[in-house]
């Protein structure tokens, strides 16, 4: 390093052409210094660039995800949706069936009573068919309990189907 006290006291052609060598040494260093601090500046500058744009694609690719995710999620719940009532519905049908199969119990629990000497069921198709007497009532209500209890039916009984035939044509041969 040179005192530019020193130079500015030289006088001689020697020390001035020193001071010159020196300050042309330190422009060069200082001008090489400007270079690599504008191009790592540029660099900087470049990476900055590049830093916002992949923070610009990861936001994007974020707000995408919790798009996808969001509609997933409505997705997922509509499937729990229609499971859930699946199950209320398959409860309801096993429910129902279970109505069905002691209904189904007690007639034949009635129907063995009846074997085994009442005549229940005579009783109540004469309880059904109270209250028709006129032709026309008579035939109405014989088919409205032909349509209940045809062996057809998913209820229908053939013994029962076949007393109420009995009945109709005993009521019917004595209107005549």
């Amino acid at each position: 390093m040179i005192d530019w006290e020193t130079v500015s006291r030289a006088e001689d052609a020697d020390g001035l052409k020193e001071a010159k060598i020196w300050l042309f040494q330190e422009n060069i260093r200082l001008e090489n210094a400007r270079r690599e601090l504008e191009t790592s500046q540029e660099k900087f500058l470049k990476e900055r660039i590049r830093m916002r744009r992949e923070m610009e694609e990861l936001n994007l690719r974020m707000v995408q995800e919790r798009k996808r995710l969001r509609e997933e999620n409505l997705f997922f719940e509509k499937k729990m949706a229609i499971l859930q009532d699946g199950f209320r519905k398959l409860d309801e049908d096993r429910r129902s069936f279970e109505r069905q199969r002691k209904l189904f119990e007690e007639r034949a629990a009635g129907r063995g009573r009846e074997e085994t000497g009442g005549l229940a069921i005579e009783e109540s198709v004469r309880l059904l068919f109270r209250g028709a007497n006129n032709p026309l009532a008579l035939r109405k209500r014989y088919r409205d309990l032909v349509k209940i209890f045809h062996p057809d039916n998913l209820f229908g009984d053939e013994e029962l189907s076949q007393v109420i035939n009995r009945e109709y044509l005993r009521r019917k041969s004595r209107e005549e």
